[in-house]
């Protein structure tokens, strides 16, 4: 299993670069404010799976998650791409809560790979990463049986940025 912790942070961090690269290269299908959140999601995983953020770092993180997933819903009320946001947004904000957890859990002392610090998902913390992980995923099958208003290339590319998504944020909560 201590094998596979290291793995996972990087196999997070992968999907939130695919996931970032998906939803730049869908343009115009996507507001500033979602390629925003998809990118700092990017960045923010790819500093947990190098694992020197520390506790402080972690806290700095995750409330950089928050304000990116709320930057990413911000007037977006009403427009076509609104659920994709709000995916993105929810994304944001499981990376935030691992995030918290990852600072709770370090002690003060250096963060093990992906900010988790190795502890289990128990707490209020651990309990809000599973459903906010359930939401995520379950989410991402609700938007792949309902038909959306893109064809072509952007549809395909929104389709893989979504799956990217919920695998990375997966991964992040077995890291935990």
């Amino acid at each position: 299993m201590d094998l596979l912790l290291p793995t996972a942070s990087w196999l997070m961090a992968a999907a939130a670069l695919v996931s970032a690269g998906a939803c730049l290269a869908a343009r115009r299908a996507v507001p500033w404010q979602g390629r925003q959140a998809a990118v700092v999601m990017a960045v923010g995983m790819l500093l947990m799976a190098a694992g020197g953020t520390g506790a402080l770092g972690a806290l700095l993180l995750g409330a950089l998650m928050l304000v990116s997933g709320m930057i990413g819903t911000m007037g977006v009320r009403g427009a076509a791409s609104a659920a994709g946001c709000c995916h993105r947004a929810l994304g944001a904000l499981v990376m935030a809560i691992c995030a918290f957890h990852g600072a709770a859990g370090s002690g003060g002392q250096g963060v093990a790979s992906a900010g988790h610090a190795g502890h289990s998902l128990g707490g209020v913390l651990g309990a809000l990463i599973v459903l906010g992980t359930v939401a995520v995923v379950g989410w991402t099958l609700a938007a792949a049986l309902r038909p959306t208003g893109h064809r072509g290339r952007t549809a395909r590319l929104l389709a893989v940025e979504s799956w990217a998504m919920a695998i990375g944020v997966v991964a992040m909560s077995l890291v935990g």
